[in-house]
């Protein structure tokens, strides 16, 4: 046996995976992307003798993204595992209600620790359902949401309870333009973004997306991943009840339905180069995702664009995007 021995590759090459370029990042794209559609809903609203990049009109679109922002955060990691959350609509609704009663009724700090013990819950019984259970995540979570659909009609007719003076400072004040409540999202966004790219669980998230049996040959306990993830979605889906809650100075049975944050929410994530069948994608991305459609929604109430054309168009903007990101990904694979 020779005594020659060869040397270890450098350890750049040991650690690092290729870089791709920042212009092919799907994160990059729907940021330049927001930027493009906000340069092209200014020039046509000013085009129609508007103002689109009014002081008023920023802050409406920076509030915009916070709730959905925070929903979309948290559907984020549910589908990297290759899951998702469909009881994200009327979890808010409830939330809402949970919080403004109990604050009519008791402290703000009660309200908050019980509408987060609330979202725990259910994130935890999704969990199980899909892993426990072996049941699809769209017909687990559809489930969750149905049996909160029926709490919801059963308990409450209309708005419920109070939301008193000083908690609705978090939905209305500012520190200049910047809407307060942005903090709150931008906190979520980065403790997210921090817990999934600079965490060994993070790193399960993204193996158990990308092949779950593989993970879990190599000793990633999938089953409380997913579980995980779950529970991390329906805490931010509590943060975001907590914001409607002070911005609407009540409990509202509407409030995560007529928004139709369920879909919406999956929308900013598959529009931030988030693969639903998990393992690709991220925070930041979604959160450009976030912004393309507040910028679309404001660009279309000053244009007194029809519903049915602005649904259309939000279609036609996703379906491309997704498109887009799926022929980078088969010519990179290739």
């Amino acid at each position: 046996m020779s005594g020659t021995t060869v040397a270890p590759p450098p350890a750049s090459l040991r650690t690092r995976a290729p870089r791709r370029s920042q212009l092919t990042d799907p994160a990059v794209g729907v940021w330049l992307a927001a930027a493009a559609v906000t340069a092209l809903g200014w020039i046509t609203v000013a085009a129609r003798g508007g103002d689109f990049l009014t002081l008023a009109n920023v802050v409406g679109i920076l509030q915009n993204c916070v709730a959905l922002g925070l929903v979309a955060v948290g559907q984020t990691a549910v589908i990297l595992t290759g899951s998702l959350d469909l009881s994200v609509a009327y979890l808010i609704s409830l939330g809402t209600l949970v919080a403004a009663t109990t604050m009519e009724d008791g402290s703000v700090v009660t309200a908050v620790l019980a509408v987060l013990a609330l979202s725990a819950a259910v994130g935890l019984a999704n969990g199980l359902i899909v892993t426990g259970l072996k049941v699809n995540a769209f017909i687990a979570t559809l489930g969750t949401a149905f049996i909160l659909r029926g709490w919801i009609e059963d308990n409450y007719t209309g708005p419920a309870g109070k939301v008193p003076a000083s908690f609705q400072h978090l939905g209305y004040d500012r520190i200049g333009p910047v809407p307060v409540s942005l903090f709150l999202l931008a906190a979520v966004a980065a403790a997210m973004w921090l817990l999934t790219r600079r965490t060994r669980f993070g790193h399960h998230l993204y193996a158990t997306g990308g092949d779950e049996h593989a993970a879990r040959l190599s000793g990633v306990r999938t089953r409380r991943t997913v579980i995980a993830a779950h529970v991390l979605c329906s805490l931010c889906v509590g943060a975001a009840a907590l914001f409607l809650a002070s911005r609407l100075g009540a409990g509202a049975p509407w409030a995560g339905t007529e928004a139709r944050y369920d879909l919406e929410s999956i929308a900013a994530v598959v529009l931030g180069g988030t693969v639903l069948a998990g393992g690709r994608g991220g925070v930041a991305g979604t959160l450009g995702g976030v912004l393309v459609l507040a910028v679309l929604d404001s660009v279309f109430n000053q244009l007194g664009v029809d519903p049915f054309f602005k649904n259309v168009v939000r279609g036609v903007v996703i379906i491309a995007a997704v498109a887009l990101y799926a022929r980078r990904g088969s010519r990179r694979s290739a």
